[in-house]
C-alpha cells in the first residue's frame, strides 16, 4: 500500500509537471531541455539558466528548464516528448536513449582537460572507516548514502566495480541502511557525520574543493572507481532537422573562445563547452549493467537451472554484440 501510495504521488507531480510542459513548448521553436537531479532544483537553475539564456538568444528558439525530483522524472518526461532535450549522466541517458526516443548529439568538456571522471566512496575525515577495507569489515553496522537509482557515479557505477566484484548487493540486509538521494546531499550528509560513507563523483569533490574547502578538507575518500565517459547531452530523434542543426551550431561552438561564456560553463560545475558525441559512448556502461544483470541471474536461487541459462545465453549474446559492434 505505501508503494501504490508512492507512485500514485509521483504519476499525479508527474502529469502537474507534464501538463506545465506541455503548455510551454506550443510551437515548433519551443523546446524543454531536462536536466537530471544531480543538486536541488535551485541550485541547478543558478547554475543553468545563464546558459539557457544564451542558448534563446544565439539559436532563436524558446528554452525552458525542467528539473524533476529525480532522474526517471526526466526520462519519463522525455518519452512523452514533454522533454525535447536533456543533460544526464551516461546511465540514464542509456534509459533515454532505450525507452524515450533519445540520441546522444554532445558531451561535455571539462575544464581541466579530463575526458571524463570518477565516481567515489567517501566518508568523513573523523570517521572510525579509514580505508575500503574497513568497510567490507562489518557492513551491516554501516549506513550508506547511495545514489539515484539511474545515477552512473552514484549507482551503477559503484554497485558493480566496489560491490558486485566482491558478491555484495547493495540493500538494508547487507548494511544497516541504504539511503538514497542527491550527490550534493550524500556530500553534505558525509560532511555533517549523517551517514557513515557514501557515493559521489569527482566533479562534485572539485566544485566543494573550490567553493568550500572547509567542507572539503572532511572528507576522506576511500575508493575511486576507473573513468566514467563525460556526461552526455540527448535529444529526441524525431526533433526537425532544422532545429537539431540550430542545436549543433550552438553547443559544439558555445565557449570556445569567447571568455563570459567560458565563465558561465565554468560555473557549471568545471565545464569547458561541449563536443559531439554518439551513442557508441555508452557501450561500457551498457556492458557494466549487462553484466551486473547477469550477476544477479546467476545469484537467484528461485530460477530453475533452465530458466537461469537461458536468460544468461541472452545477456551473453547482447554482450557479443557489443562486443562485435566496438570493433573496426
Amino acid at each position: 500500500m505505501k508503494l501504490l501510495r508512492s507512485m500514485l504521488s509521483w504519476c499525479a507531480a508527474s502529469a502537474v509537471a507534464f501538463a506545465s510542459l506541455g503548455a510551454s513548448a506550443a510551437h515548433a521553436d519551443d523546446l524543454n531541455f531536462g536536466i537530471i537531479s544531480t543538486d536541488s532544483s535551485a541550485v541547478l537553475k543558478q547554475r543553468w539558466q545563464p546558459f539557457i539564456d544564451d542558448l534563446n538568444r544565439q539559436t532563436g528558439l524558446h528554452v525552458n528548464t525542467f528539473f524533476a525530483t529525480d532522474y526517471s522524472g526526466i526520462i519519463e518526461a522525455m518519452r512523452f516528448n514533454k522533454v525535447q532535450i536533456g543533460y544526464f549522466g551516461n546511465a540514464s541517458a542509456m534509459e533515454a536513449v532505450d525507452r524515450s526516443n533519445g540520441e546522444i548529439f554532445a558531451k561535455v568538456l571539462y575544464a581541466n582537460g579530463d575526458a571524463g571522471y570518477k565516481s567515489v566512496l567517501i566518508t568523513n575525515v573523523n570517521s572510525p572507516v579509514k580505508t575500503i577495507d574497513d568497510v567490507f569489515k562489518n557492513p551491516k553496522d554501516l549506513t550508506l548514502g547511495w545514489g539515484d537509482p539511474n545515477s552512473t557515479s552514484g549507482t551503477l557505477i559503484p554497485g558493480y566495480y566496489l560491490f558486485a566484484q566482491r558478491g555484495l548487493a547493495v540493500n538494508a540486509t547487507t548494511f544497516k541502511t541504504v539511503l538514497p538521494s542527491s550527490h550534493e546531499a550524500n556530500l553534505l550528509a558525509v560532511v555533517n557525520n549523517k551517514v557513515d560513507i557514501a557515493t559521489n563523483n569527482t566533479i562534485e569533490l572539485s566544485s566543494l574543493e573550490k567553493k568550500h574547502p572547509d567542507r572539503f578538507a572532511q572528507v576522506r575518500v576511500l575508493w575511486t572507481s576507473p573513468l566514467i565517459p563525460s556526461d552526455p547531452l540527448v535529444w529526441r530523434k524525431d526533433l526537425p532537422e532544422a532545429t537539431k542543426q540550430k542545436l549543433r551550431d550552438f553547443f559544439y561552438h558555445y565557449a570556445k573562445t569567447d571568455p563570459r561564456e567560458k565563465a558561465v560553463m565554468a560555473a557549471i560545475t568545471g565545464y569547458a563547452g561541449f563536443a559531439p558525441a554518439t551513442d557508441a559512448q555508452l557501450q561500457p556502461i551498457r556492458q557494466v549493467a549487462l553484466f551486473q544483470q547477469k550477476q544477479k541471474i546467476t545469484s537467484d536461487t528461485h530460477l530453475s537451472d533452465d530458466d537461469r541459462k537461458s536468460q544468461i545465453a541472452a545477456i551473453d549474446a547482447k554482450l557479443a554484440a557489443l562486443n562485435a559492434a566496438a570493433k573496426p
